[in-house]
């Protein structure tokens, strides 16, 4: 089969497509034939060495991917055997992610895509869409759990709406029932977090960012799903309501995170840091199982249309597919295994 591989830390240059052996699933495993693989910000940053060296002495990048199982290992249904799956952290804690026209994971990190989810839409899930509930799921008065009407009467800001998280909680949060104001750079990024789904877009770059969200939710907002901290924690901090929650997934821009403690403390604000790959079990079952059930309901589209425009590469130029991502992309950037 072929497979990316790199076997050094470094810039995009160190990944090589090269011939691989077909791998067979081990016990409580699933093999899946990869149709599309989705590039998260974290597989360049693991592959730079950004996040810390490598596991292992030579890995397969991408944490995210879609396709369809076509053999099993000992304990897991074979009834699966031909199921349509999206995959999860595939490459956490393995050396064998997505960019590889095979690849075998634990069955619980292959869940099932319906029909009427094309493998884009699984290839888009993964990291964008499990951080994104995590994100609306903290709040001390909120639901730990999504579903249709479980952010009724909540206020969500969507920081960063155009990016991949920033659209995936624009549109799950609209599924569950929130009015969700995003906060964007631009024309044309308004336009992208419009098309999610957003109620409301504020340029922060224009005029009084914060007068205009204290205007949509005088009460304050409920829950911040944040990019850039750093950056954007001192409009948080003026929008915010008491008892509200900033959700953390990101630094973009690396500012260093200046906090008015007496405010913070007055507001009784909760400031919750988020990464799927310490969040725990528990919290991954519930993700996946509400995502799931999100997409069932059509909620989680992908596409220009739907907010998030698609970038692809072919698996040999997986390279390239990074280099847009680092470069900042607008939209989900793929690489495709099938032609």
């Amino acid at each position: 089969m072929k497979a990316i591989i790199y076997r050094d830390n470094g810039d995009p240059d160190v990944l090589r497509l090269v011939d691989r052996d077909l791998p067979t699933p081990g016990p409580g495993e699933v093999r899946v034939r990869i149709a599309v693989s989705g590039i998260n910000p974290t597989d360049w940053k693991a592959r730079s060495g950004a996040t810390g060296s490598k596991q292992f002495p030579e890995v397969t990048p991408h944490l995210d991917g879609a396709g369809t199982i076509d053999a099993v290992g000992e304990g897991v249904d074979r009834s699966r055997v031909g199921q349509r799956v999206w995959l999860f952290l595939a490459a956490a804690g393995r050396p064998t992610g997505t960019a590889a026209e095979f690849t075998v994971v634990p069955a619980e990190r292959a869940v099932p895509l319906p029909d009427e989810a094309g493998f884009d839409i699984g290839a888009s899930l993964g990291v964008p869409a499990l951080t994104a509930h995590r994100a609306l799921t903290v709040d001390e008065d909120g639901p730990r759990r999504l579903r249709p009407g479980a952010l009724d009467g909540k206020v969500v800001l969507a920081a960063g709406g155009a990016g991949a998280v920033g659209h995936a909680v624009i549109q799950l949060a609209r599924w569950a029932g929130a009015t969700v104001i995003s906060t964007i750079s631009g024309p044309e990024k308004a336009r992208l977090a419009t098309a999610a789904g957003a109620h409301h877009v504020i340029n922060y770059r224009e005029g009084d960012p914060a007068a205009e969200i204290r205007e949509i939710a005088p009460d304050g907002v409920d829950i911040v799903a944040e990019v850039a901290l750093g950056a954007n924690l001192a409009l948080d901090m003026a929008v915010l309501r008491t008892r509200g929650t900033i959700s953390t997934y990101g630094n973009d821009g690396g500012k260093p995170v200046e906090l008015d403690a007496m405010r913070a403390m007055v507001l009784n604000t909760r400031f919750q840091f988020v990464v799927l790959y310490t969040v725990g079990s528990e919290a991954l079952a519930a993700a996946t199982q509400d995502v799931d059930a999100a997409v069932r309901g059509g909620a989680l589209p992908v596409g220009e249309e739907h907010g998030l425009p698609l970038v692809r590469f072919p698996l040999a130029r997986t390279a390239d597919a990074h280099r847009a991502v680092e470069s900042g992309a607008v939209g989900k950037v793929l690489v495709d295994l099938t032609s």
